[in-house]
């Protein structure tokens, strides 16, 4: 029996000695290298009560030691040799900030700097790119004075780490070399091939491309060789395929993964079984999107004595059958996740792991890790297990199967169905009194054709049934994160998903912003910032222009992430968390069934440096899945409305910019812009973006405002829509 422990989102801060206070910061930014902070962003990350002369003399006194870099009056960052190379060739006449950030490039060829530590994203000129490339990562220096401005502009000072490695298009042949000319030649430059790296690739055959060489300024070349002579394919699969492979994804498996997968035994043994708890008798289900073909969790419901119910989190045993360190389970590292694309799923495993021996299919004796919760009458957890378990799903529901019997209290299994519904809303009423913040943005659903062409859009719904899934979902990561935390002192090195603090910065200019559109966000301790979030998400029922406040909030929050480093899930106000429901799609989830099973009977540590290693790889290649599935989105919305150009649609202003207004459709959520210079006026954009005022008229428009667009032009291959505005 392990009971529920009361998060405290206000973790009381406490006053640190001079020695300790100097270790605690020194630990902090030797951790965080590429980070920049400043005194009051250091004492709350360290959560310390110290006054902030404390703070700024103990960063005082690592700077003299050589160990912190001052870059501003109050910025503060590790000390490294390349640093201290690079600030005495940037700074100059003036201090200079500088951030790390992820290259957004744009049509003309310059581009935006996305990153988390200034307020605004920063622009640099194509000139002062130094060669950086589409999603590279980059530490770009800012001028002080400019650092505040609307649009920050800056230069790229040093390039990180390559985004890049590899390409997919067509293959020119000259006398002297090649030349690759990318799918995507907006965000892409050519690469040059020597004859002798061609791969007996011929003119204009589509090609794969690995970087050999990379530029190293604006006007130098990108050399490569041909690995691979690819198929001539429909725009679709290009596009598709250019996607995966420009984010680092393969989009096949080898002939030798492939073959050790074939050599896993299907069969389950008896001694496998009584290694087991066999739970085949015990009523058990799946429910997920009717499109599923992989099944990786399960739901178990009995009725026990003293109106006590068992509930069981059935997960699919995946490291049952992906041996540790095999060449299968190094790939499965390397992908590190499932990428859903709009008309194709690129899996972390084999489709005979992912869709056959793990999946939890209906009617099938299934190996699963299960955590089992005990309720009591009022649906308070009174016992909780962990271990390996043997499962028979009895029926495959759909959502909106398991939908119809919470609605219409009819059907087979809708009693067990209700009664989990009963215990999944008690469990989500308690998250939220704990500080979980609700944010649902809108998920676009595609209709597709035989061919894949989008014939139509639609907003997912999410309804009860999906929330009952998530709900244990989120239990059973909560509750295994828990039981690794409090088992053991010193600790047990684990994975964890974290979620930190809001930005504080950004926070502030999105209180203000919000504000102008008649929404009050309090700013203060955690748990009030929190419950302001709650309370913009159900404004927004009843407001519709504050539906564009969402997707700005969310832009205040850290990104989630996996670390060995536990600080608790700000997002869903828990104190532990982790991933152990989905080891078919995720790696992270595969470590964490590794660690809990080894831990369950004994105390195994793990080493804590290559385990966080692991952890930061993750991580990286979650945040490339999602760029994938972003891009994805973007180009069928795009082919979606390219079909309809000429046509006039009811739209809402989504944005504001320099050049004109964004509107957003109001049935597919397309965005595209309308440019000032199409309505034949000239436009003063205030500094809160908040609306556009005409200079000749004094007409204006505001962010929110409802306008009727027509359809001007939609190029899927860039992304980009453009609109005009009707009357």
């Amino acid at each position: 029996m392990y009971p529920d422990k009361q998060r405290n989102m206000n973790r009381k801060p406490r006053q640190l000695k001079d020695p300790e206070l100097m270790n605690q910061i020194e630990k902090l930014l030797s951790k965080n290298q590429k980070s920049r902070f400043t005194s009051k962003q250091i004492s709350r990350k360290i959560n310390v009560a110290n006054p902030p002369a404390s703070i700024l003399n103990a960063l005082k006194k690592l700077t003299s030691e050589n160990k912190v870099v001052k870059l501003s009056e109050d910025r503060f960052k590790w000390n490294t040799k390349t640093e201290q190379n690079q600030l005495k060739k940037s700074r100059k006449t003036e201090d200079e900030i500088l951030y790390t950030g992820i290259v957004e490039m744009t049509r003309s060829g310059s581009a935006y700097i996305i990153n988390s530590e200034s307020v605004e994203d920063i622009y640099v000129h194509a000139k002062n790119l130094k060669g950086a490339l589409h999603k590279d990562t980059v530490t770009v220096s800012v001028k002080e004075r400019f650092a505040r401005r609307r649009r920050p502009e800056g230069k790229v000072v040093s390039i990180d780490k390559r985004a890049l490695t590899r390409l997919a298009g067509h293959i020119r042949t000259f006398k002297n070399y090649a030349i690759l000319t990318p799918d995507n030649s907006i965000l892409y430059p050519e690469v040059l091939i020597h004859h002798q790296d061609t791969m007996d690739s011929k003119d204009n055959d589509r090609v794969m491309v690995e970087i050999t060489s990379w530029s190293r300024g604006q006007n130098k070349a990108l050399w490569g060789k041909v690995i691979q002579v690819l198929e001539e394919m429909s725009d679709i699969e290009m596009n598709m395929q250019s996607i995966l492979l420009s984010n680092g994804f393969d989009i096949e498996f080898s002939d030798e993964i492939l073959q050790e997968t074939n050599q896993i035994k299907a069969t389950i043994s008896q001694a496998e079984i009584k290694k087991r708890r066999d739970l085949r008798e015990v009523t058990t289900f799946t429910i997920d999107p009717e499109s599923a073909k992989d099944f990786d969790d399960a739901i178990s419901i009995r009725y026990l004595e003293n109106d006590k119910t068992e509930v069981g989190v059935h997960i699919a045993d995946v490291t049952h059958f992906l041996r540790e360190g095999s060449l299968l389970d190094q790939e499965a590292y390397k992908r590190s996740t499932s990428v859903y694309l709009v008309d194709r799923v690129c899996p972390m495993l084999p489709e005979k792991l992912s869709n056959d021996l793990c999946s939890l299919n209906p009617h099938e004796d299934k190996l699963t890790f299960s955590a089992i919760f005990i309720f009591d009458k009022k649906f308070n957890i009174i016992e909780e297990w962990f271990g390996k378990t043997i499962i028979h799903s009895d029926r495959r529901f759909t959502y909106e199967e398991a939908q119809q019997r919470i609605e219409t209290q009819t059907g087979d299994f809708a009693d067990e169905i209700l009664q989990l519904n009963k215990i999944a809303l008690h469990l989500r009423n308690d998250r939220f009194k704990q500080g979980s913040i609700s944010f649902e943005s809108d998920e676009m659903q595609f209709d597709l054709d035989a061919e894949s062409m989008p014939i139509g859009m639609h907003v997912r719904q999410r309804k009860e049934a999906h929330k009952l899934i998530e709900d244990f979902m989120l239990l059973a990561n909560k509750r295994v994160a828990t039981y690794i935390a409090t088992k053991a002192q010193p600790e047990i090195p684990f994975i964890y998903r974290v979620h930190d603090l809001p930005n504080a910065d950004k926070l502030e200019d999105f209180s203000l912003f919000a504000k102008e559109l008649g929404f009050t966000f309090k700013l203060g301790k955690p748990d009030q910032i929190a419950a302001s979030f709650n309370q913009l998400a159900e404004a927004t029922l009843t407001n519709p222009i504050l539906k564009l406040l969402e997707p700005l909030a969310i832009r205040t929050m850290a990104k989630a992430e996996y670390t060995t480093a536990n600080i608790g899930h700000y997002g869903l106000g828990f104190d532990y968390y982790t991933h152990f429901t989905s080891p078919i799609r995720r790696y992270a989830d595969v470590l964490v069934h590794r660690l809990l099973f080894k831990n369950l009977m004994s105390i195994y540590r793990d080493d804590k440096a290559s385990l966080e290693q692991k952890a930061k790889h993750i991580s990286e290649q979650e945040k490339k899945a999602a760029e994938s599935e972003r891009e994805s989105n973007k180009y069928f919305q795009t082919l979606y409305i390219s079909k309809f150009i000429g046509q006039e649609f009811d739209a809402i202003i989504s944005g504001i910019i320099e050049k004109g207004i964004f509107a957003e459709l109001n049935d597919s959520k397309v965005e595209g812009l309308v440019s000032f210079s199409s309505m034949g006026d000239v436009f003063t954009v205030p500094s809160s973006r908040l609306k556009a005022i005409s200079r000749l008229t004094g007409t204006e428009f505001t962010m929110g405002q409802k306008i009727k667009v027509r359809i001007v032009a939609a190029d899927p291959e860039t992304r980009h829509v453009d609109m005009e505005l009707v009357n």
